[in-house]
């Protein structure tokens, strides 16, 4: 039984292996960058062998970077997306950003003033498109360029791996009938459950596996080779701030009324201190009254 799990925990590191997939084992690929154009090339010659490459008895998994410069951004976009359409392919993502490298607003009357914008938009394309179509949708992409920065086709060579996927199948096919063919206990229960749980990833994994070979992915970078300028109609704010930063009429009426109720609130306070004012009035009057008195008795002192 120690046996049969050991076999069961080393097929499943082979198993992950098989779907790593990972991008450093390419038996063929295509990268070029371009320095300068040339009019005389037909669109036909840039496009990659690796692109429509097919071997008898060979599995490849392609996939392409383009990064390139267009007249339009925007309109590039949406001629892709709808050559894409056709060929039967879909777009995954999709991020158009313009951004702005500077704003300046100049007033063209009283009311009016125009906004000139200076920006350069940019987009970051994902797509997948059939394989067997992917030259024809690089051909497409190609015809769309003002200046091809780079691009690189990758064609991976999986034939191996689909192999091995397929004997491991059949392994843990095998591991299952052996499975149960054990006496029922605690370890048999455990060792079907990790022999289904394996199955389940290896499934997952041909699924994944055939959606990749079915459809090829393109990443995308379009960007305008200079700034684009936008001329936008705009209000002309700092003479409508001019026009109603200050209103004399409206400003005297109002210091007028607001002086008139600090009046009434300065008569009211006064009102309100009346006890105070009352004993300083008594006060006053008695301190009063007694430097008369003694003043009086002073003067009638005989010398």
């Amino acid at each position: 039984m120690k046996n049969l799990k050991s076999k069961i925990v080393l097929g499943s590191l082979v198993f992950a292996t098989v779907i790593a997939c990972k991008k450093g084992d390419y038996a063929a690929g295509y990268s070029e960058g371009i320095q300068s154009t040339d009019s005389t090339v037909k669109v036909s010659d840039s496009i990659s062998s690796a692109a429509t490459m097919q071997v008898e008895g060979k599995q490849f998994i392609k996939t392409a970077d383009v990064n390139m410069e267009v007249k339009d951004v925007y309109e590039a976009t949406v001629a892709i997306e709808k050559s894409l359409l056709q060929l039967g392919g879909f777009v995954t993502s999709s991020r158009l950003n313009s951004r702005v490298v500077s704003e300046e607003t100049f007033n063209t009357s009283d009311q009016n003033a125009v906004m000139v914008r200076k920006f350069q938009t940019e987009n970051s394309m994902q797509v997948r498109v059939p394989t067997e179509k992917l030259g024809a949708l690089l051909q497409f992409i190609n015809d769309r360029k003002v200046f091809l920065n780079s691009r690189v086709i990758l064609a991976e060579d999986v034939t191996a791996n689909l192999k091995l996927a397929e004997l491991e199948a059949k392994r843990i096919s095998k591991t299952g009938e052996n499975i149960a063919k054990i006496k029922p206990n605690k370890d048999k229960v455990e060792l079907g459950d990790q022999n289904m749980s394996e199955g389940n990833y290896q499934e997952i994994a041909g699924m994944d596996m055939n959606d990749r070979l079915k459809y090829s992915t393109v990443d995308l970078y379009l960007k305008e080779p200079n700034l684009r300028v936008a001329e936008i109609g705009v209000a002309n704010t700092q003479n409508m701030d001019n026009k109603y930063k200050f209103n004399f009429i409206y400003e005297t009426r109002n210091a007028f009324v607001e002086g008139f109720y600090l009046t009434q609130k300065l008569i009211v306070g006064i009102v309100t201190l009346w006890p105070i004012l009352l004993v300083g009035g008594l006060l006053f009057y008695f301190l009063r009254r007694r430097k008369t008195s003694l003043h009086i008795g002073k003067t009638e002192i005989p010398e």
